[in-house]
């Protein structure tokens, strides 16, 4: 599996050039014969969490209507990050992946909010597991904050996923945790970790990059810089049951207990 890292520079609050830019990248990946396409989180609108009431996503129609049409043209999978969207009255920040026909595989809420950039204000939580075949490998999907809770993804990952995706808004303050989080969730699910950090700023933080590939030992295998730019990687997907024959740890894990 070739995978792509759309590492990009969201604008604020500025949802038509985001559309755009995605676009953009989709295409410069689909020219270097990818699999699959990834990109941040919320990279419609940024962390304009103030103005989602005229600038999220109603149903996530735009946002599915551009992924399914790029995936079409450029028969390539996306998962598409997330956006904020708005449904029923509330916002979400909300992951959508498509297939190389274009056809929704998944759409997930973002199980926990972050406080500290205020979601837990604006929006709302998810409550469903984010798991999907991506060529027919067995994928999963979180969201920036959610890989701070390894039950979280150990409850996804104990059913099969061989690569696990993530789509941050992560602040540069704090990407040596970033790195240390992601490598411990690759050893811990012995699966493949394809992340897509942003870079640039909004009014509040700054946001440096480091997107990365990490096989299941917690090896890095791709790391981009604080610039935007394209990271792309190949999986050996067969590595996963390699490393999980070595050390069985979801048989011998004990459930009963924990």
């Amino acid at each position: 599996m070739r995978v792509a890292l759309a590492q990009i520079n969201i604008q604020f609050g500025d949802p038509d050039a985001n559309y755009a830019q995605v676009e953009t990248a989709v295409q410069k990946a689909a020219e270097q014969s990818v699999d699959v396409v990834v990109l941040p989180e919320m990279w419609n609108t940024g962390y304009a969490l103030k103005r989602l009431n005229v600038l999220a996503d109603d149903e996530g129609q735009r946002t599915q209507k551009l992924l399914s049409r790029l995936a079409t043209e450029f028969k390539v999978n996306i998962v598409g990050g997330s956006v904020a969207v708005a449904r029923d009255g509330r916002y979400y920040n909300e992951m959508l992946v498509v297939n190389r026909q274009g056809a929704l595989l998944s759409r997930y809420d973002k199980v926990h909010r972050f406080g500290l950039m205020a979601e837990d204000q604006y929006i709302t939580a998810g409550q469903t597991e984010n798991l999907f075949p991506i060529d027919d490998v067995p994928a999963m999907g979180v969201i920036c904050y959610d890989i701070r809770f390894p039950e979280w993804l150990r409850k996804q990952a104990a059913q099969g996923p061989k690569v696990i995706f993530v789509s941050a808004e992560w602040p540069t303050v704090r990407l040596p945790q970033w790195r240390l989080l992601l490598q411990a969730r690759a050893i811990e699910n012995q699966a493949f970790v394809v992340a897509v950090n942003r870079v640039g700023s909004d009014p509040d933080n700054d946001f440096g990059g480091q997107s990365l590939v990490i096989d299941p030992l917690g090896q890095i295998m791709a790391i981009a810089g604080a610039h935007a730019q394209l990271v792309t990687a190949k999986l050996d997907l067969d590595q996963v049951e390699q490393v999980r024959g070595q050390i069985p740890v979801f048989n011998d894990r004990r459930p009963e207990l924990y």
